[in-house]
């Protein structure tokens, strides 16, 4: 197989999606590896790294698109690639189609075989390939947030820690998922108070007993979102529901009762945001302010920290792309049940069915459509 990676041109996104110990195993394995011109050079990785383990460096975008039997990429695809794609080709990358209704057409009408990296399901419910950027988004939800609390930056003027004497900052996490999870961890060790929002009573007591008591937890219904919204110098919102759009949870009334120059990141963005006043943004023009309230909406957190991001990506992303490359589409789906629920789109169809249900599509069982892969 053909494995094409392209220079990503999302703006500010400086990731991309394979490093050399993956060149080294594909071409191991027999395949080939085709990659844009300068596409690792934002996470340090240089052409002669890839080349030296028996990658093809090629000119132009349009050589990787042309060539490649499956596209790996770390972000959707842009209005200018979508002529690129062939009918039938793979593409394996972040989507988030839910929220996407130009590019789900687009890639219907070119009949992609679409998988999402943020779909990928195992047996236990988890997201493995969703895991890694998320862990990394959550823990720098807080680092932003307490930038943006500065007073120079337009905020508070809070330290979230405190110092002795004086009371530290609040912090509201709504959702205690991966990045619920790994933003507690920052904001505790920076000493501010934190309160963790979930609808699971199980997931619930699980944070209680991994922190030890060092948060309070509150179960996730209108009366607590408002209560510790109100009183928070910073809010994280990271509501997930895999493929689907993120739920509106902090409406744009709460927003009248924080104090002037506190924080919302709102990491659920990517699916749309759990903030109804959120809107994307990017690292060059990270915020906006409504109410009084600093919104940080950046689509792609991770990017500003590539290298350890595409790293941390890829050893969760590179094995399933290696299976694929191996065993080819039906039979790598046969036997790999948690890629199947990846699978968002094939034939011009719709295999996901929060895509469907979110954008008025018909859905299509994906154990119906790999049959004519």
């Amino acid at each position: 197989m053909k494995i094409g990676i392209p220079k990503e041109i999302k703006k500010d996104e400086y990731r991309v999606g394979i490093v050399p110990s993956g060149v080294r195993s594909f071409v191991l394995a027999g395949h080939k590896v085709i990659i844009e011109d300068g596409a690792g050079l934002g996470s340090g990785i240089s052409n002669s790294e890839y080349e030296f383990e028996g990658a093809e460096i090629v000119p132009s975008v349009k050589d990787v698109y042309l060539r490649a039997d499956m596209i790996m990429k770390v972000k959707e695809p842009l209005l200018s690639e979508y002529d690129m794609l062939r009918e039938g080709q793979i593409l394996y990358t972040y989507l988030h189609l839910a929220p996407a209704p130009d590019l789900t057409k687009a890639l219907l009408k070119r009949k992609i075989i679409a998988i999402a990296y943020e779909t990928v399901q195992l047996d236990d419910g988890s997201l493995p390939l969703l895991i890694p950027m998320s862990e990394i988004a959550g823990r720098m939800s807080i680092q932003e947030g307490a930038k943006y609390l500065e007073r120079e930056k337009g905020g508070r003027g809070i330290l979230l820690g405190g110092v002795p004497g004086v009371a530290p900052g609040k912090v509201t996490i709504i959702g205690g998922g991966i990045v619920g999870t790994n933003a507690a961890k920052m904001a505790i060790g920076t000493g501010a108070t934190v309160t963790v929002l979930d609808a699971s009573l199980y997931r619930l007591r699980y944070l209680d007993d991994i922190f030890g008591g060092r948060i309070r937890t509150l179960m996730s219904d209108s009366h607590n979102i408002i209560e510790s919204v109100k009183e928070a110098d910073l809010v994280i919102g990271a509501v997930l529901i895999p493929g689907a759009r993120a739920p509106f949870l902090v409406t744009r009334g709460m927003l009248s009762e924080m104090k002037e120059g506190s924080v919302i990141v709102d990491v659920s963005i990517d699916q749309g945001g759990c903030i109804e006043t959120s809107k994307p943004t990017s690292h060059s023009n990270p915020i906006f302010v409504v109410d009084g309230v600093i919104h940080y909406c950046v689509t792609n957190m991770p990017g500003a920290v590539p290298r350890t991001s595409t790293f941390a990506l890829t050893n969760a992303t590179f094995p399933y792309a290696l299976q694929i490359a191996n065993l080819g589409l039906k039979e790598t789906f046969i036997k790999n049940k948690a890629l199947l629920k990846g699978l968002n789109l094939a034939n011009g169809k719709v295999t996901y069915k929060a895509v469907a249900e979110a954008l008025g599509y018909e859905y299509s069982q994906p154990e119906n459509i790999i049959g004519h892969l």
